[in-house]
């Protein structure tokens, strides 16, 4: 699998190259730090004099490889994936090799502390669903609209314990099987050899 950076974490990262490596592994160890412990403003305006550089900029690099790296871990993507994701950045071969070992040292541990983290987002529980048909109306005597109602139940973890919440959703089956069908194609196309070069030479 390879990871799909979006041009603003491309952005965050592109200064990484104009440090020393000395500096890129500080930077993630700010990142891990951060992970467990969260932000501190003071860690980037000190980094920020040292470097004579903006602090945004500083911020940005670190929230980057940050991302880079909960992201790798998160999906356990192997050496030969991570190094295809990050050659879109454009690094050179120095630096890939330092990133790869920052994810390599501490992936583990990551993984860890984002299984101790409450997610931010609600998790599926279950679905409910029912098929309604309709056979007439007050216009058309006869016709057979069929129509499928969800219930989508979602939980979502709290320090006073877990929370549940529920959406309704509504589609007609043609729709449903449309989505469906152009899901499993996307899927699909990411496994793909094609979709895996495209990637892997996209700058």
């Amino acid at each position: 699998m390879l990871l799909v950076l979006s041009e603003e974490h491309k952005e965050h990262l592109a200064f990484l190259p104009t440090v020393d490596a000395a500096v890129v592994g500080e930077f993630g160890r700010i990142a891990l730090e951060f992970l467990k412990r969260g932000t501190t403003p003071k860690i980037y305006e000190g980094a920020a004099r040292k470097l004579c550089v903006p602090v945004e900029m500083v911020q940005h690099g670190v929230e980057g490889l940050m991302f880079l790296m909960t992201e790798s871990s998160k999906h356990m993507i192997s050496e030969v994936d991570f190094l295809d994701s990050v050659l879109v950045l454009g690094f050179g071969e120095e630096l890939n090799q330092i990133l790869l070992q920052l994810y390599l040292q501490h992936h583990s541990q990551i993984r860890s502390t984002l299984g101790q983290l409450p997610p931010n987002l609600p998790a599926y529980h279950n679905l409910e669903w029912r098929l309604d048909v309709q056979l007439a109306s007050r216009s058309v005597r006869q016709q057979v609209r069929p129509m499928l109602m969800m219930r989508l139940l979602l939980t979502r973890e709290r320090d006073s314990g877990s929370e549940r919440s529920s959406r309704a959703l509504q589609t007609d089956p043609s729709t449903l099987l449309h989505l469906i069908s152009t899901l499993e194609a996307a899927l699909a196309a990411m496994k793909s050899s094609h979709a895996r070069r495209i990637l892997r030479n996209i700058k």
